[in-house]
């Protein structure tokens, strides 16, 4: 169980900490080429989303290797899954049907709750 947890989660996390990451640095002009959303939302919000996402990473990984509240890691977990769901319906508010990374990133979220760590 451990093993899958890792395989999982280390890949999602590090797709998040470098996503997240981008989002609180650079600017919409930056981001805009990779992100079209960026131009619907107030940059305190791309920010915010960032700084969520690199937490959101560090809370898949943190917990479970240091044994300090491993449950923290189902949460994270949950927590990428509320933001494909907000990221899916913002895409197709957009008229963006090209999904399958938001599609694919929400499935792995999913099958990371039940395998991360509680105790």
């Amino acid at each position: 169980m451990k093993a899958a947890y890792g395989i999982l989660a280390g890949p999602l996390a590090l797709f998040y900490l470098y996503g997240g990451g981008l989002k609180t640095v650079r600017s919409r002009e930056a981001l805009r080429p990779m992100m079209a959303w960026v131009d619907d939302l107030p940059m305190a919000a791309v920010r915010a989303i960032g700084a969520v996402e690199v937490l959101g990473a560090l809370g898949l990984v943190l917990p479970p290797l240091t044994g300090i509240a491993p449950w923290l890691a189902a949460v994270a977990a949950t927590g990428f899954v509320l933001l494909q769901l907000g990221a899916i319906r913002v895409h197709l508010r957009m008229g963006d049907r090209q999904l399958g990374l938001n599609v694919g990133l929400l499935v792995v979220a999913v099958a990371i709750i039940p395998l991360a760590p509680v105790s």
